[in-house]
This record gives C-alpha cells, sequence and structure tokens, in this order.
C-alpha cells in the first residue's frame, strides 16, 4: 500500500468505538487511503479487540491501518504500519522489534526528518501548519518546510495540524495530508471528497 493520499486519525471523542466502523466505512467511501488507531485514555489491553477489528477492516477495504504510539500493540497484533512521536520509543528501538512500515513525527525539524529517513524511516510527519481543535498547545510551523523537506528527503511527507476542506489546497508539496476534525466533523465522506479535490486541485 502507498504512502500516499488522505490520511484519517481516529479521536477519542469524534470517533468513539461504537461509532468508527461507519464513520471509518464513510470516509473509504470518500477516498480515505491510511488510516490511524490513536487513543490517549485506554489500556493496551483494552484497546486489543478493538484494534483487531479495525485492522481487519482496513484491510477488507484497502486501507493501510496504523497503530498511534503504541508498539507493543502493534507488535501484537501484527498491524501493517507504526506512527512514533519524539516522547516515544526510538525509531531504531521500534525497528528492532516492529517489522511494518513506521512513520516519525518531525514537527518542524528538517534535522529530525534528515535523522529519520537515515534510519529507515517509510514516512515522516510536519505540523501543525494550522490552529488545531484536536491539538490546541501544538506550535504552529510555517508552510515553507513542506518545499525544502521536498528537496532534501527521499521518502514521503506527511503534513497534520488543524487541516480542513479550506486550506487543504496549501498543502500541495505534502504526499499525505493527516486529518482529523476537518474529516469527522459533520458529513464525512462529503468531507473527505473535498479535502481531496481542494488539495489535489491544479
Amino acid at each position: 500500500m502507498k504512502l500516499k493520499g488522505l490520511y484519517g486519525i481516529s479521536d477519542d471523542l469524534l470517533t468513539p468505538s461504537e461509532k468508527i466502523f461507519e464513520m471509518l466505512y464513510q470516509a473509504i467511501l470518500g477516498g480515505l487511503k491510511i488510516f490511524q488507531l490513536r487513543d490517549k485514555i485506554q489500556s493496551d489491553t483494552a484497546l486489543l479487540e478493538l484494534a483487531i477489528k479495525i485492522r481487519d477492516f482496513c484491510f477488507q477495504n484497502d486501507v493501510l491501518f496504523v497503530i498511534n504510539d503504541r508498539v507493543e500493540l502493534a507488535i501484537k497484533i501484527n498491524a501493517p504500519a507504526l506512527h512514533i512521536g519524539s516522547e516515544d520509543c526510538s525509531l531504531l528501538e521500534a525497528k528492532r522489534h516492529f517489522k511494518g512500515k513506521i512513520g516519525v513525527s518531525c514537527y518542524d525539524r528538517l534535522d529530525l526528518a534528515l535523522q529519520a529517513q537515515k534510519n529507515g524511516a517509510n514516512y515522516v510527519a510536519f505540523g501543525a501548519f494550522f490552529a488545531s481543535q484536536t491539538k490546541p498547545e501544538a506550535k504552529k510551523i510555517p508552510l515553507d518546510i513542506l518545499k525544502e523537506a521536498k528537496k532534501i528527503l527521499k521518502i514521503p511527507i506527511c503534513a497534520i495540524g488543524g487541516i480542513d476542506c479550506q486550506n487543504a489546497i496549501e498543502l500541495k508539496q505534502a504526499d499525505m495530508i493527516a486529518v482529523i476534525g476537518g474529516l469527522w466533523r459533520g458529513n464525512v465522506q462529503k468531507n473527505a471528497q473535498l479535502l481531496l479535490k481542494n488539495w489535489q486541485e491544479k
């Protein structure tokens, strides 16, 4: 599966477990290609059954399934991909145990991205590019970093942070756009379609 396209990320409030499959299906109908399970509340044990079901659902619908942060859970369920940030385990440590694709958060730092590429990351993520309701404390970074990253990186680049149907057009240099609120609030299928349309508009 290619690391390219619309990348949806779950949210504890916006995608509750009793609605997540219907919402994910609507997003897939709208063109979603990557889905990340991000949960900052429950334990690995509590998430295990749901994570397996989502993994299988994504596989059946040709969507790349990503686990956020939880290396042990990703290994346990044989997840196809994992995403880690600066507060999680190191990329080299993750690669010793996890054999799927790994993405790394690099915030506003090209040096971190270069290091991640050198250490075998499959993609890097930069952000937040816009004010985010999901992570209001996230530091906003300049759009120019995408152009600079494109010049020096050979691996795919993901943009994240406050992305919606209106501002997606500003992120053309990114290979993936990771969206939370801008995807899940309102009509999910239409949001996905409009995000892709505006982002890919020439």
